[in-house]
């Protein structure tokens, strides 16, 4: 069984933003697998079988920064182990359009990856990272929150919904094939 989550913020205004790439993500992957979300307390899942696989991809109802509280409960309702977790995010240190599939790792910075290892005690679960630096991203020692809370520019928007479509191929590739294999596929790209 897999669990896969997609981290970003509820509610319609953060629906475009560059944080809610995780949430984007994981939307195509369901709807690509055929799979429909049902709300619940704590988040919104859509589960089914494929490959042999039982799947569960989920957007947790919390906010970015307190992700793994959503994720804990999801690992304990389905009895997973991190292991079998892929958590999809974005990334702000690769660029727009940039994918990377991680078996394990720190958290690069990133609050709602942060959470989750704190909240779940480990940081050996796969990690999906989309590139978000497009060419008006603060520089170091500037702000950020203004800018991962920020749409996509127009001229974007095209590298992000394709950026999007290979990642959720690649959460599929993921599922199907193993994280080995997927690694070697999608970050050879």
């Amino acid at each position: 069984m897999y669990l896969v989550v997609g981290l970003g913020n509820p509610g319609s205004e953060y629906e475009g933003t560059r944080h809610n790439v995780g949430f984007r993500v994981v939307e195509l992957a369901a709807a690509g697998l055929g799979f429909r979300f049902r709300t619940y307390r704590s988040h919104r899942s859509a589960a089914g079988r494929k490959a042999g696989n039982e799947i569960v991809l989920s957007l947790p109802g919390t906010y970015m920064n307190n992700s793994g509280e959503a994720v804990r409960e999801l690992l304990a309702e389905h009895g997973i182990a991190p292991g079998d977790l892929i958590v999809c995010c974005d990334d702000l240190h690769l660029p727009l359009g940039a994918v990377r599939l991680r078996k394990q790792g720190s958290d690069g910075g990133h609050n709602g990856l942060r959470s989750v290892i704190r909240e779940i005690g480990t940081q050996d679960f796969p990690r999906l990272r989309c590139g978000i630096r497009g060419a008006s991203a603060p520089g170091p020692g500037e702000a950020t929150a203004g800018y991962v809370l920020g749409e996509f520019e127009a001229a974007e928007r095209g590298e992000a919904r394709a950026m999007a479509a290979r990642a959720a191929d690649a959460l599929v590739l993921a599922i199907r094939e193993g994280i080995d294999r997927a690694m070697n596929i999608v970050n050879a790209t």
